[in-house]
């Protein structure tokens, strides 16, 4: 599956608009490590890998959508976040499915 961020310079019929989102929480655990980095400053690590895992599962289920309409690309692919709650966050990614 091709995703891209930008239209592509080629022939391709839409599919339409698919999009994928992951919601994930704050471990307790990590939570309490990520403070103590906050403390010190530098590269908070525990929320860094808990943002890479929703937006990887976003990706995945925005994939599974554009398959799922006979899609082999998606086009304008753009990320978006959100807190539903404290300590959550969501992660959508979205974008045009085309067949090329």
């Amino acid at each position: 599956m091709m995703l891209t961020t930008v239209d592509i310079r080629t022939d391709y019929e839409v599919k339409g608009l698919v999009k994928g989102s992951s919601m994930k929480a704050k471990h307790l655990g990590k939570d309490i490590l990520a403070f103590f980095r906050q403390l010190i400053g530098g590269e908070v690590k525990e929320y860094a890998e808990l943002l890479i895992s929703a937006r990887e599962e976003a990706i995945e289920g925005m994939i599974r959508e554009a398959k799922a309409v006979g899609a082999n690309a998606v086009i304008g692919v753009r990320f978006g976040t959100s807190n539903v709650t404290t300590g959550t966050a969501e992660i959508i990614a979205y974008g045009t499915a085309v067949k090329i």
